[in-house]
């Protein structure tokens, strides 16, 4: 359950940050209240995946989720470039994600 609330908590990351662009420097009121409240969640979530898997794996974990779905986010929502390099870094964080999944331990 610990990865389920990491994943969770990454979503949250993400969707947190999506709000904060929403928020225009939080002089918008709704996106200032999603970006809270995601932000709510996230650290929740994170704290929760924090029982069972080690902060090493957790953290990187998060910020992995973090990273690669805010720039996939970019991408779709807010016309953010697609290069071909900018896609292979993606695939490095992710891969970078998965690896700690796979050598971190915990449940």
């Amino acid at each position: 359950m610990a990865w389920v609330f990491l994943l969770l908590s990454g979503l949250s990351e993400m969707s947190g940050v999506t709000f904060m662009k929403l928020s225009d420097g939080f002089r918008k009121w709704k996106g200032t209240v999603g970006a809270i409240v995601s932000g709510i969640f996230s650290f929740y979530f994170l704290s929760l995946a924090l029982r069972e898997i080690p902060i090493s794996t957790a953290y990187g974990v998060w910020t992995g989720i973090g990273s690669a779905g805010s720039v996939v986010l970019g991408m779709m929502l807010f016309g953010e470039s697609r290069d071909r390099r900018k896609l292979l870094f993606i695939a490095m964080i992710i891969a970078g994600v998965a690896g700690l999944r796979i050598v971190g331990g915990g449940h």
